[in-house]
């Protein structure tokens, strides 16, 4: 089995609805997984936008997702309707979800919500880590990994 990803408020490579967007609600989609590896233990979620003029732009980052978890919510990344997981500072400087919010005219963003699937039940990152630290932990755990990608542009 190979672990697969899903956001069913978009498709594929297609656009991500606005009110995921900073321009819109600013609420974290609902992320759906199947097929996880044995020997999962938790998974880290890592969503980033290589598009972005500065390079890599880290939007969120969730880990210690417990193994038995096969989705996160609409809302897990925003605020008081959180799930019980922990997140990382994006680059925004927040530690939440944050959605897209590409430069106007900078042509289309393609947004990568990145699943992996961990050996550890819990990554050794410092309190009030950053999304690159997460994702530098989780590689070094992976087990296996899944992505979907959305898109916007402004």
């Amino acid at each position: 089995m190979t672990l697969k990803i899903r956001a069913p408020a978009f498709a594929r490579d297609k656009r991500i609805p606005k009110q995921f967007t900073r321009d819109g609600g600013n609420v974290s989609p609902l992320v759906e997984w199947q097929d996880a590896p044995a020997g999962t233990r938790s998974y880290a979620l890592i969503v980033e936008d290589p598009d972005a003029p500065s390079g890599t732009f880290r939007h969120w980052a969730a880990y210690d997702i417990p193994p038995d978890a096969r989705r996160l919510p609409e809302g897990a990344g925003s605020g008081s309707q959180g799930a019980p997981i922990q997140m990382a500072e994006n680059d925004f400087g927040n530690a939440r979800y944050d959605g897209p919010q590409p430069p106007r005219g900078h042509g289309t963003h393609h947004y990568h919500f990145r699943l992996f699937a961990l050996d550890v039940p819990e990554l050794d990152v410092p309190d009030h880590c950053d999304a690159g630290q997460v994702l530098e932990a989780a590689r070094a755990h992976s087990i296996g990994e899944a992505d979907v990608v959305g898109t916007f542009e402004r």
